[in-house]
């Protein structure tokens, strides 16, 4: 059924007015950055250069607008690591087309980092040192999405929606829970592909409480570190995603995939397009396909500009390398992230799976 306009300008004074309560917060550079790591290794294969070709349950996360491609039930998991395995990266989504013009998807992220020591109690009330006294901990990241896609009257115009929960959890020592918007739009004319994603649009924020007790014990082990109370609500700023992708035609049986997505942030940063208004971070994805069966992704972002020791200026970059098998509705893929300890960073496998049922009908 047609979004009526009334419908639709009640819905935009909405997040307008969520936007003008968010804004009275204090606003971080930098919040909810787990949500900005992506999801699926074939994404990560092309250096998530995917607004605008995403069409498949992945599409939640990368453009919701992509959800219409959906023709059946549609399952994905991922699994990265990182940091030489001390963090682990899960994603779990599941999409369903509604009708022949919409559909849904949820999704679930999971960034944390487990068994962490917590040492707090290390040292007793006679200044003794009892190891019986040291805990484990985990520190997690967790994310509930729900996407919404819907065609317009426009042909070859989709748009999308993403709702999001999320959760962060320090142990026993803090916790908070936020809520945000993204909207989205795609659009196709002949072989060129064109992608929106509008991420944070109202300001996202978490709201956190803390243990009064567990912040006492370790407000004066460090003198002058840690005498206040950290703030208790992060804002996060609106980001912006624009893609263009074309799809070339190599013979019978090879494709050519190929997309650049402008990756922005409303304050200025690295990246190596930076002003006080928007920072630009290009990325770049290229993917060959042989009979869209077996797939070798090339792709390359996370373009910073760097101050050295010396004061002078260097420029670094993320390239990525994938391949994916796909066979009667089931795909694997797997990216290698971070080649070659690109900024001294340690390089990251991702693997995925995803099984589209419409194979099996």
């Amino acid at each position: 059924m047609p979004i009526k306009k009334f419908d639709l300008k009640k819905l935009i004074i909405l997040l307008l007015f969520i936007s003008q309560i968010s804004y009275s917060q204090t606003v971080r550079k930098y919040s909810n950055e787990f949500l900005n790591i992506g999801v699926d290794a074939a994404a990560f294969g092309m250096g998530k250069a995917v607004v605008a070709t995403s069409d498949d349950v992945n599409s939640g996360y990368w453009n919701p607008a992509g959800l219409v491609n959906v023709k059946d039930y549609q399952g994905s998991i991922m699994h990265a690591e990182y940091f030489a395995g001390i963090a682990k990266y899960d994603y779990a989504a599941f999409a369903m087309p509604i009708d022949s013009e919409s559909a849904v998807a949820l999704s679930i992220i999971r960034f944390g980092v487990d068994d962490i020591l917590d040492t707090t109690e290390l040292i007793d009330s006679e200044g003794n040192i009892d190891y019986n006294r040291v805990d484990l901990f985990s520190a997690a990241d967790y994310a509930l999405n729900i996407g919404y896609a819907r065609k317009l009257i426009v042909q070859e115009l989709n748009i999308g929606f993403n709702a999001k929960i999320v959760h962060r959890q320090i142990g026993d020592f803090a916790s908070s829970w936020g809520f945000g918007l993204d909207a989205s739009l795609q659009f196709q004319r002949e072989q060129w592909q064109f992608g929106l994603m509008l991420r944070d649009i109202t300001t996202t924020f978490n709201a956190w409480s803390i243990d009064d007790e567990k912040f006492k014990a370790i407000q004066d082990a460090v003198p002058g570190e840690n005498e206040e109370e950290p703030e208790t609500v992060e804002i996060t700023l609106p980001k912006a995603q624009l893609g263009v992708a074309r799809k070339f035609e190599l013979g019978r049986d090879f494709g050519l995939l190929t997309e650049i997505d402008l990756n922005m942030r409303f304050t200025k940063t690295n990246d190596i397009i930076a002003s006080d208004f928007v920072s630009i971070d290009p990325a770049l994805g290229m993917q060959l396909d042989f009979i869209n069966m077996v797939f070798l992704r090339v792709g390359m972002g996370n373009i910073q500009s760097r101050l050295e020791f010396d004061e002078s200026e260097s420029i670094t970059f993320q390239p990525n390398l994938g391949v994916g098998f796909r066979y009667r509705g089931i795909q694997v893929d797997y990216a290698l992230t971070n080649i070659g300890s690109v900024g001294n960073a340690l390089y990251s496998n991702v693997f995925s799976l995803k099984v589209d049922f419409e194979y099996f009908r």
